[in-house]
């Protein structure tokens, strides 16, 4: 069962026939993670889907517990993770509009718990998975090739266009980037910019949760161009662009 994460613009997953209400409890937060699980426009795979930053987008990217959601999904039984995320452009390629499937990240973010392995007896005695072994876990690509290539052969047979590569640069929000900050991370060789893309994706390696992201561009990043980054503009391309992202996603898990 893949589960879909759904970030900015995507709080509710359209087409989405619920079959009911999963509550899971996990050691890292008191109140339960509630996933909702069903199928997607008709399609015969069950799916999970999750909104990152609650039902009414409420949590702030450097309030989400992390650790509590991965954990979750990998109580469900999840197989893999599809997450969406509203970034803004960096690099030319990374317009307003864009969709890109990033192979690469870079994190920027600080003072979240980023990891099961912290050495806490809580932790320890989650799950199976953890042990009072340091651990070490390879994070040289940082995305499952395979969830990649599913996402980007879906978007070719909708006839969407998309990036197959990029840079993710994670940054700690909730405040946007400097003109200076985004600079240095164009010289670090990142193509676009985000608040949520990790410990995400980390935590979800140390789960061996096979994990991939989707990100939409709804801005450029500060001082790449002259404009003023706005709500309402990025609101305005979230309204386009979500329409392709849960298209793609759909022939996604049909497929899956």
């Amino acid at each position: 069962m893949l589960a879909i994460i759904g970030g900015s613009g995507l709080d509710q997953m359209p087409g989405l026939t619920i079959e009911h209400q999963q509550d899971v409890s996990t050691p890292y937060q008191s109140a339960p993670v509630k996933l909702l699980v069903g199928t997607l426009s008709g399609s015969a795979n069950t799916i999970c889907f999750m909104p990152r930053h609650g039902e009414q987008h409420a949590v702030p990217p450097h309030r989400i517990n992390y650790r509590a959601n991965l954990y979750a999904l990998h109580v469900l039984g999840a197989t893999g993770v599809l997450a969406v995320n509203a970034v803004g452009g960096i690099t030319e390629k990374m317009g307003p509009g864009v969709i890109a499937i990033p192979d690469q990240i870079i994190d920027y973010t600080w003072g979240r718990d980023h990891t099961f392995f912290d050495g806490s007896k809580t932790d320890l005695q989650s799950s199976e998975k953890f042990s009072d072994t340091v651990a070490h876990i390879d994070f040289t690509d940082p995305y499952s090739a395979e969830l990649r290539e599913l996402l980007i052969d879906s978007a070719a047979s909708l006839g969407i266009g998309v990036l197959n590569k990029g840079t993710y640069a994670a940054t700690q929000g909730p405040r946007l980037e400097s003109a200076a900050e985004v600079q240095r991370m164009r010289r670090d060789g990142a193509d676009l910019v985000g608040m949520t893309g990790m410990p995400e994706a980390a935590l979800a390696r140390e789960l061996g949760l096979p994990y991939a992201c989707i990100a939409l561009s709804v801005n450029w990043a500060a001082g790449i161009d002259d404009g003023v980054i706005t709500m309402e503009g990025i609101l305005q391309v979230l309204s386009q662009g979500m329409g392709d992202i849960q298209r793609i996603l759909t022939v996604a898990v049909s497929g899956n």
